[in-house]
């Protein structure tokens, strides 16, 4: 089986491809930093099993999920540090997942399951479809936790605590009152799962949580500066000017 592993990280994509090697029926054709080499990849190597990170800067997991376009596409292992509300989504239709640090032991027992669906490929491309449509909505609830990253310690955060997610580029922070982390999904999925009455995007490179706002200052009649509790300040643009004029209105 070609198979293709998709990781941001190097360590844990090493570790991954040195418990594959060790596989007698898999063939490690190549690696991926990020869900755009991820796409890439696959397009030139034409994997018959992807390993995929979930959370990634450029584009996550999920993004290269719904932009898969080869015929028949490869089968999709999901690989999570930690995400239980994908985990969830994905036992419905992913063929299967892992959680790391993974077990040796189950990664064989994915690797036994790939191989019997690989003997039938409408089966295969059906796995696929149910998975693509899973990915849509991403989360329907809304997060419990907010997951950062600093090094390689995941911190489990209480939506209270975080005071914004700022973008520079494909990385994104998480700010709280006390530090800055990386968050583990890029900005627009954070909104979808985020958005609601506490979180608002007031840039495409801001989200704030509004529980933090101190002061709401017009710089002219679209234009307005928030300034949050720990004295952080945020621009809003006009396209989400109507956001902060509605809070003024509650």
């Amino acid at each position: 089986m070609r198979t293709l592993v998709v990781d941001d990280e190097p360590i844990a994509r090493q570790i991954l491809i040195d418990e594959l090697e060790d596989l007698p029926k898999v063939e490690v054709a190549g690696e991926a930093a990020n869900g755009k080499q991820a796409l890439l990849k696959i397009a030139e190597l034409k994997p018959d099993l992807v390993f995929l990170d979930l959370q990634m800067p450029v584009m996550s997991g999920f993004e290269v999920i719904q932009n898969l376009q080869k015929a028949p596409p490869p089968v999709i292992v999901i690989v999570t540090a930690f995400d239980p509300h994908a985990i969830c989504a994905f036992e419905a239709g992913a063929v299967d997942y892992l959680l790391k640090p993974v077990a040796s032991s189950r990664l064989k027992a994915a690797v036994a399951r790939v191989e019997q669906l690989l003997q039938h490929p409408q089966a295969a491309a059906e796995e696929l479809a149910r998975l693509t449509s899973t990915t849509a909505f991403v989360n329907p609830h809304p997060a419990r936790k907010i997951v950062g990253r600093k090094d390689r310690e995941y911190h489990l955060l209480d939506p209270d605590e975080v005071l914004a997610f700022q973008a520079e580029r494909e990385v994104v922070w998480i700010v709280t009152a006390r530090q800055r982390l990386l968050a583990t999904q890029p900005l627009h999925t954070l909104d979808i799962r985020l958005g609601g009455d506490r979180f608002r995007r007031v840039h495409r490179n801001a989200i704030i949580n509004v529980d933090h706002v101190r002061t709401i200052k017009s710089l002219s009649s679209q234009r307005w500066l928030l300034t949050l509790s720990n004295s952080l300040q945020f621009i809003v643009s006009k396209r989400q000017a109507h956001s902060i004029r509605g809070l003024l209105e509650q």
